[in-house]
């Protein structure tokens, strides 16, 4: 019986798009009750002990030096991302500025993966670019005057995220697990020095704080179902596919905060429903 070889980085890639876009919705919601960079350290702290734990209770084997080392880089840029990201959201439509994010973040290792291990067969390109398209729609501003709020932020964290996504691949096919507890361990340190540095220390409700540690256990799944994913595939179909996680970011602030939810917004996500099959032929 023939199996589909892009059957396992798919699976891996649309289970990191659930995991993620519940986790910036949290992310998000936590965000608006907080201080942004202090929520970020503990979602951080609370996946780093999740992937430590189960990475010593399943007795995974520690990468070498090399995968060390690109784990610790993608986890400063991740780090450094995603406390801007959650800024932008707190800071403008959560609708809005997680696509943007998303947008770059798919761009540029895309891009990049095309020129190292060639272009993508025409059927995939075509889902490359009505993804894109969905995302696009769905980030679709409608009737704002000026630059919209946080869209700077989310540009930038966007950049971030596409340097997570290269040095990761970059990490090789070490264990999934220690490899997302290392880039998480290295994020912690780098929000948790942000912190200290801009002494953001304003206090949190019971509430702010265990929102954040159910972020960060989504997020660090997701990040180990993505690095599953570009192991066992191409980079560019796993951070596509897997960047398509604002569709279920949008359908959460739909259905919970009563966002707006226009024509364009129901346009992006068909798109990306249909993108899905064309990227996974």
């Amino acid at each position: 019986m023939h199996v589909n070889p892009q059957l396992a980085p798919v699976t891996f890639s649309l289970t990191a798009t659930l995991a993620w876009g519940m986790s910036d919705f949290l992310g998000g919601y936590a965000s608006r009750r907080a201080n942004a960079i202090l929520l970020t350290t503990i979602t951080h702290l609370s996946g780093t002990s999740l992937m430590l734990a189960l990475a010593l209770l399943l007795h995974s084997s520690f990468p070498g030096n090399s995968s060390v080392h690109w784990a610790m880089a993608a986890g400063f840029l991740g780090g450094t991302a995603l406390a801007v990201f959650y800024r932008a959201l707190s800071a403008g439509n959560m609708g809005l500025t997680a696509p943007v994010g998303a947008v770059l973040g798919a761009a540029i290792p895309t891009i990049v993966d095309a020129f190292l291990e060639g272009m993508p067969g025409p059927v995939r390109m075509a889902g490359f670019a009505l993804a894109a398209l969905g995302i696009w729609l769905i980030s679709r501003s409608e009737g704002s005057a000026g630059r919209p709020q946080g869209i700077g932020l989310a540009a930038l964290a966007g950049i971030g995220f596409a340097g997570y996504f290269l040095c990761i691949r970059q990490a090789g096919n070490g264990s999934a697990l220690w490899m997302a507890a290392i880039a998480r361990a290295v994020s912690l340190g780098t929000t948790g020095a942000i912190v200290l540095m801009t002494r953001q220390f304003r206090p949190m409700d019971a509430s702010g704080v265990r929102w954040g540690i159910l972020a960060g256990l989504l997020d660090i799944s997701g990040s180990a179902f993505f690095i599953q994913a570009s192991q066992k595939g191409r980079l560019d179909t796993a951070v596509m596919l897997s960047s398509l996680y604002p569709a279920c970011t949008v359908l959460l602030a739909r259905i919970f905060l009563r966002e707006q939810f226009t024509r364009w917004k129901l346009a992006g996500l068909v798109a990306a429903l249909l993108a899905v099959p064309m990227i996974a032929s």
